[in-house]
């Protein structure tokens, strides 16, 4: 087997290239709600209904990820980047939100571009991170621009 050496920091950067969509996760746990930003969305298949997102091991919440049941993902609008930033800082930080819960005790953000109501079809680990496969159990649209991330920045639509 080749083993790769690549500065950290390098390849960090060269990740950032790609822009992506911003998602906030949030789950349901004993202490109360909990929310992560994460980057690494992505769909995986049809039939069944899966998706896919990341979670660092070294993150604080990644307990409460880890050992959820059900969890919600929110794709961001693109008038959505304060929340983007506000749970990338902090896991627990739901002043002023109107959350709904939905019937497995998973919190629910108001107004995201796409909500995909899931439950854990499978766990993978992946090196430093931990790959949360979902079943989509319910599904909810709005018509509206996302939030982009690349290069370490988020940017609404049309910002250079």
């Amino acid at each position: 087997m080749e083993h790769f050496v690549c500065d950290p920091r390098l390849l960090r950067n060269a990740f950032g290239r790609f822009a992506t969509g911003v998602t906030v996760v949030t789950t349901g746990t004993a202490d109360g709600p909990v929310a992560i930003t994460a980057n690494s969305f992505s769909s995986v298949s049809l039939d069944p209904p899966l998706v896919l997102w990341s979670i660092g091991r070294q993150s604080r919440r990644f307990d409460a990820f880890a050992n959820a049941a059900h969890y919600a993902i929110h794709v961001l609008a693109d008038d959505q980047i304060e929340l983007c930033w506000r749970f990338s800082k902090s896991g627990t930080d739901f002043a002023g939100l109107e959350l709904t819960w939905n019937g497995h005790g998973v919190p629910l953000l108001p107004r995201a571009l796409v909500r995909f109501e899931c439950s854990v079809a499978d766990r993978f680990p992946a090196g430093d991170h931990m790959i949360l496969l979902g079943r989509v159990l319910e599904l909810e649209t709005q018509e509206d621009l996302p939030l982009l991330f690349a290069g370490g920045k988020s940017r609404p639509q049309g910002e250079g």
